[in-house]
């Protein structure tokens, strides 16, 4: 069958094991197990109807009438769908959720008759598993002792079922049959699709039946099939009881929301949901989104963990009291640091390098920042051990990064992944890592060390200071030392503009600008949150507000990343909106960031996740839902606004 997956997808179900990508219909587009990042293993999965007497139709899409709602179930990771078509006399409410610790997603159909004849229907299941990404060698054999199709291949086997009997079955060509509307019970082929239904006869008026679709995974047969007899052990009514049972009681132990009002309460517990679904159970690697685009076709995908990232990610979760998965994610970072000490671009779950185009040096320098952080929020001393070593690698890394003649970080790739500079943000990051990695080392009594590192940071505050700031363009420069490409540099040096050729390796040469002044929001991270320059600093609060006035998106407000941005169109971001609500925050303008906080929840989701972008144009979402990140910066800005409004109270009643 053809298989068109959105790009955007509108809900997310999983345990920290199992991941799945749903549609606002209910259809499932993609499913991670046993890791949330890779592999992937659905190619389609379709659930439809067919009424006695006529066609079959899909009620997981848009045609023949359907109409649907979805919305999670209250403070729970459960997706609630309603489905409904004015050309049928059946309309469909399902639930979909993975169970907590265990490898089982539960999948809850309730139909009920909303005629006044009773109704006897087929309901029918068409799955179609590329399992490890590939559509070689997948096999699908039906296993009667079970009722279950089992899709598997090498190590891989999902076991599809119900607690009802199925009426039919087929293993292998499948798509075709069940457009017809008949399944020839073939047991086995080695084919990665298969079809199952139910007979439902005569369902009166106003009655409604619910058949539950149970779907178990293990390494082999016997682990699924076993996962599978435990979840049918159950009911599936009493499956969700259990699952809502267990996220309300996760987001009880978080920290409060800091804020009054149920539309920010709401979307921060939205937050602390989502932040577990992104955090992987067994290694503690934490993802910036789902993934969407497999093939790069559009961006170079997401389901992968940048410490970047991860490092605002964390201190978020800190602040949400959701302590334990920075622990694991601080304690994954040991296991992907290179042997330099470097962190690289991103990384798989298991610290492996994921594809890459280039060191950003901003990555490292995150985590380590981050790590400082989190210490500062529990006082542990056997982290500050446990991440020492690491710490000093890194540290001593970044020492032989900095340039001797000019004092910052030599050229690498931007936090945008777009273009090669000494960039003003990423050196900032250099100054954060530093004086991070030296408090740990004043911490364990390591002085000499600390010296060097905030030495060697201080100088970098100074050059950023002096060297990187535009008059003319009463910002700080974006960077400086860009390359580019030959046209544009003879360009720019018949315009009068300074810069260089530089000769490499092989003939091959390098056309470098002295100067990047494009205006960038990253600027705001020199002050916020790495502090090289101080936030009230004059020069701070004009880059500001140069940012302001040249990023805000006409019309349908919010923030851009920079000013001749082009990625899907150069929309504005969460993110980047949410990063000068920190910075008037930090500079006492509390009412600025209010506005910029309400900006960014105006513009969730349907279900209440926050996207990357909003379209320029139709203030829509137009790109990766969720964005972590975005989360994130969420919930640094409302525990960040709660703490500012809390002094301005406390100083206005002195």
């Amino acid at each position: 069958m053809t298989n068109n997956k959105p790009y955007l997808v509108d809900a997310i179900i999983g345990n920290s094991s199992f991941l799945a990508s749903l549609g606002r219909t209910g259809r499932m587009y993609r499913l991670w197990w046993p890791n949330i990042d890779t592999p992937q293993h659905v190619d389609a999965m379709r659930t439809g109807l067919q009424v006695e007497g006529k066609a079959l139709t899909w009620f997981d899409g848009e045609q023949d009438g359907w109409q649907h709602e979805a919305a999670y179930v209250k403070r729970s990771n459960v997706l609630r769908v309603d489905a409904r078509s004015s050309e049928g006399p059946i309309s469909v409410d399902s639930l979909h959720f993975a169970v907590p610790e265990s490898n089982v997603i539960v999948r809850q159909y309730t139909f009920k008759n909303d005629s006044n004849a009773a109704q006897s229907f087929r309901f029918l299941l068409h799955s179609c598993f590329q399992i490890s990404e590939n559509g070689l060698y997948n096999t699908t054999m039906f296993q009667p002792s079970a009722d279950a199709l089992i899709h598997f291949r090498n190590g891989y086997f999902f076991a599809l079922s119900s607690a009802n009997v199925c009426a039919k079955f087929q293993a292998g060509l499948s798509w075709e049959a069940v457009q017809n509307g008949e399944l020839n019970g073939n047991m086995i082929d080695m084919r990665p699709d298969g079809a199952m239904s139910w007979d439902i006869q005569n369902l009166q008026p106003g009655a409604s039946v619910t058949i539950p679709l149970y779907i178990a995974a293990g390494h082999n047969e016997e682990q699924a099939l076993e996962e599978l007899s435990a979840a049918k052990g159950k009911t599936s009514e009493e499956l969700a009881r259990l699952t809502n049972a267990y996220w309300n009681a996760y987001v009880d132990a978080a920290a409060p929301c800091p804020i009054e009002g149920e539309d920010v309460k709401e979307l921060y517990e939205r937050s602390v949901l989502m932040f577990k679904l992104m955090s992987d159970e067994k290694t503690g690697s934490i993802i910036a989104a789902p993934e969407f685009d497999e093939n790069f076709s559009r961006c170079g995908g997401y389901s992968f963990c940048w410490g970047r990232d991860a490092a605002f990610i964390t201190t978020a979760l800190d602040k949400a009291g959701l302590n334990e998965l920075s622990d694991r994610f601080y304690a994954w970072t040991l296991t992907a640091q290179s042997p330099d000490g470097s962190w690289q671009q991103r990384h798989y779950h298991d610290g492996g390098l994921a594809p890459s185009w280039g060191l950003q040096i901003d990555e490292g320098s995150s985590i380590l920042w981050g790590m400082w952080e989190h210490y500062l929020e529990k006082q542990d001393m056997a982290f500050a051990s446990q991440v020492w070593p690491a710490v000093e690698r890194g540290a001593g890394f970044l020492m032989t990064f900095i340039d001797s003649e000019s004092g910052l970080p030599k050229p690498s790739i931007d936090l945008w992944e777009e273009r090669e500079a000494s960039h003003t943000y990423s050196s900032a990051a250099v100054y954060g890592g530093l004086t991070s990695a030296a408090s740990f080392a004043e911490l364990l009594g390591h002085g000499a060390l600390a010296k060097d590192w905030r030495s060697a940071a201080a100088r970098i505050a100074a050059v950023i200071m002096n060297e990187c700031w535009n008059e003319e363009g009463s910002s700080f420069y974006r960077g400086l030392n860009l390359k580019v490409g030959k046209d544009k540099y003879d360009a720019a040096i018949s315009a009068g503009l300074a810069g260089h050729t530089e000769q490499l390796d092989k003939g091959y040469e390098k056309h470098v600008l002295k100067h990047d002044p494009i205006v960038d929001i990253s600027l705001l991270g020199i002050s916020v949150p790495f502090g090289a320059v101080a936030p009230e600093h004059e020069r701070m609060r004009r880059t500001a507000d140069t940012i302001e006035a040249a990023l805000t998106v006409p019309g349908v407000g919010g923030i851009k990343r920079y000013e001749d941005d082009i990625y899907i169109g150069g929309n504005p971001w969460i993110l980047t909106t949410l990063w000068l609500a920190h910075y008037r925050v930090a500079t006492g303008d509390l009412a600025a960031a209010r506005k910029l906080l309400d900006w960014a929840m105006a513009h969730r989701t349907e279900t209440g996740l926050l996207p990357e972008q909003v379209d320029k144009v139709t203030g829509e979402t137009a790109w990766v839902v969720p964005l972590t990140w975005s989360h994130a910066m969420f919930v640094l800005t409302i525990f960040m606004l709660a703490e500012a409004e809390e002094k301005a109270a406390v100083a206005a009643s002195n």
